[in-house]
């Protein structure tokens, strides 16, 4: 699968309505066949930043993602929300989905 961790640093004038502005892409990327999942969070430690954690199954699923309208669309869509590039982290791992964490074992 491809694992995928992308922060967005975002205009202050925009941290309150960011979500809204990605919804449309939001939505169009989850209903992708190969996607596993599209998961947005809020830094606690920074209110203009947002974290992006996604995966899609296999390079077919990866290519067809940013190969879409909707994924130039939604940056195109996010361009002037932005202070700088998004950094992100993009590999290809081992698994299926999420896995137990073994060094913190409930019930």
């Amino acid at each position: 699968m491809y694992f995928i961790v992308v922060k967005y640093q975002v205009k202050p004038e925009f941290s309150e309505s960011f979500m809204s502005h990605v919804a449309q892409f939001t939505e169009a990327t989850r209903a992708e066949a190969g996607n596993m999942w599209f998961d947005w969070s809020r830094s606690v430690e920074d209110a203009n930043e947002y974290v992006l954690v996604e995966a899609f199954r296999d390079d077919e699923a990866a290519s067809a993602h940013v190969n879409s309208e909707h994924f130039a669309a939604g940056l195109e869509s996010m361009r002037p929300l932005l202070v700088q590039t998004p950094k992100i982290i993009s590999r290809k791992i081992d698994g299926e989905d999420w896995e137990e964490m073994g060094e913190l074992q409930i019930g």
